[in-house]
């Protein structure tokens, strides 16, 4: 099976600190990495980089084979991200918002595209409300049907279920459930190990900037994990 994401020797510096150092990435067409870490372990730099919002100091980008040109835009139509930015226009409709992005895609037959996304994060029946109107759950699974709209084969997410309540987390869940149907590959930054342990196929904790551990979730003790983790964490300069 051929790789679809990969990255190489990437590091991200903001001044004197080193958010991200010399990571290895390569993940296949339908693997589903959960990224773990503490507070300033790099996750979201890394997560930035790998789709394209933030360059790296060092180190390279692949998605396909291709490598990641920020001079090009075709990329951008391979990857769909899910932010702590929802990126939703609060005067627009949760319908027009859609419409927006997929006019700027250039997507076809919009309007089933758009109604499959609503239905899939339950909101078809708000369709016609304005964002300002939403509740937050309700903007974050907007912002999920705007990330999966153009059909992306890289899906990254960035802690997708912070601030989420069981309803919406619920709706997320199923949703995430649905990417590993094998046709995405999916990157995803957590602290909620549970959940993560439960989606992933491939786990990694991210410590000061390195990838510390990585293995395949299957394979890993559930009910010692959250003990590993910690040790892994404390263990690592």
């Amino acid at each position: 099976m051929d790789t679809v994401l990969e990255a190489k020797g990437l590091v991200r510096e903001y001044g004197p600190v080193v958010a991200v150092n010399g990571v290895d990435l390569s993940l296949q067409q339908g693997e589903f990495l959960g990224i773990f870490g503490p507070n300033g372990a790099g996750k979201s730099s890394l997560l930035g980089m790998l789709g394209g919002g933030l360059r790296p100091t060092s180190g390279s980008v692949s998605i396909c084979g291709e490598p990641l040109n920020f001079s090009e835009v075709d990329w951008r139509y391979r990857v769909g991200v899910l932010s702590h930015q929802g990126f939703l226009y609060e005067q627009l409709t949760a319908k027009e918002n859609l419409q927006f992005y997929g006019q700027l895609f250039g997507l076809t037959e919009l309007d089933s595209r758009i109604g499959r996304r609503l239905e899939q994060v339950g909101l078809t029946e708000r369709a016609g409300s304005r964002v300002s109107e939403l509740s937050h759950g309700m903007r974050h699974r907007l912002s999920l049907a705007r990330t999966l709209l153009h059909d992306p084969d890289v899906v990254l997410l960035d802690e997708p279920f912070t601030g989420l309540d069981p309803s919406a987390s619920a709706v997320l869940r199923d949703v995430l459930r649905e990417l590993k149907d094998g046709s995405r590959t999916v990157v995803m930054v957590t602290h909620n190990l549970s959940e993560g342990l439960e989606l992933a196929t491939h786990i990694t904790i991210q410590v000061s900037g390195r990838l510390a551990w990585q293995g395949m979730a299957a394979e890993v003790d559930r009910v010692g994990f959250g003990r590993f983790y910690h040790d892994v964490v404390e263990g690592h300069p």
